[in-house]
């Protein structure tokens, strides 16, 4: 196990270092000249050299790629252009509403679309199983945005049951931070909770049809604990992976859904930053971005051989 744990880390570090490649050429593969877009049509090209200067446009790529590199593994991230504030400053201030709201969400989804698929597959045929594929349709067919209107208009402005914008933090109280997550939560996880409650589905139908399945139902064993307790178990493993993979949809959801919602966090922080082309910014969020869903997957690697043991790559 550990020696796995060892190969799949070490088997992280080529990608971050694509993604890190990437994410610094982004100032590079722009089109036009990124100082001069900065800078505004009324600037001087005496401002366009200062901003061409602040971004290391005017040094090498290899060199200016080697010092932003070795910042980063020193925890800088670089300046903001327009609020000369350190973007892992920036990061920071804004990283609990996106994380607040991703984790949520997470719990959420799961908590919800496992229970609606392995049902779905037990009445396979029936209504309940045509209900949960009808949901499933909708969520991903329903863009977040879309949703996310609709719930505030509804339970916000006509119901007056939730906040309908805003976000609390979690030291002002839990009641307070969680009511201005509820509506964003449902409204990101619509197209996750289908995602898992299809995989779902499917894998448990391919279970329950295996020999193992046919020999617990006849000594005697109920319904609940084939259901839960030997084939949930056995199609852990691509309901795990379909979960990690949904990471990425709940980081490009939280953009959209952070607009919608006024919620101060990394997606709204995103769209500002893109708005205004400040790459160090833009730079510094996809970085951490890419560095989550990596981490993510390299979390779902290793639950792998939690739920098959024969798993060793």
């Amino acid at each position: 196990m550990f020696a796995y744990a060892i190969r799949r880390i070490v088997a992280t570090i080529p990608v971050m270092a694509v993604v890190a490649l990437f994410v610094f050429s982004l100032l590079y593969i722009s089109p036009g000249d990124p100082a001069a877009v900065i800078a505004g049509d009324q600037a001087t090209p005496q401002d366009v050299e200062r901003i061409r200067a602040s971004l290391g446009l005017d040094r090498p790529y290899l060199v200016r790629f080697g010092e932003w590199v070795w910042n980063i593994v020193r925890g800088d991230l670089g300046t903001s252009i327009f609020t000369n504030l350190p973007v892992s400053t920036m990061i920071a201030q804004r990283i609990e509403p996106t994380l607040s709201l991703m984790v949520i969400t997470l719990f959420l989804a799961i908590g919800i679309a496992v229970p609606m698929g392995v049902v779905a597959a037990w009445k396979q045929g029936t209504w309940i199983d045509r209900a949960v594929m009808g949901f499933a349709v909708l969520g991903f067919s329903v863009p977040v945005f879309v949703v996310g209107y609709l719930l505030a208009y509804v339970f916000a402005l006509e119901l007056d049951w939730l906040p309908v914008q805003g976000y609390t933090p979690f030291s002002r109280g839990m009641w307070p931070w969680f009511q201005n997550l509820i509506l964003p939560a449902v409204a990101l996880g619509g197209v996750y909770i289908a995602l898992i409650a299809r995989i779902t589905r499917a894998t448990m139908l391919e279970v329950l049809q295996q020999d193992y399945i046919r020999t617990a139902r006849a000594k005697g064993v109920g319904q609940s604990g084939i259901l839960f307790l030997h084939a949930l178990k056995n199609a852990a493993v691509p309901i795990v992976t379909v979960v990690g993979i949904g990471v990425a949809l709940l980081i490009g959801g939280a953009v959209v859904t952070e607009s919608v919602f006024a919620i101060p966090g990394l997606g709204r922080l995103t769209v500002d930053a893109i708005l205004r082309r400040d790459y160090p910014v833009i730079q510094g969020v996809i970085l951490l971005f890419s560095f989550v869903y990596v981490l993510v997957n390299l979390l779902i690697d290793l639950l792998y051989t939690l739920f098959d043991p024969r798993i060793r790559y």
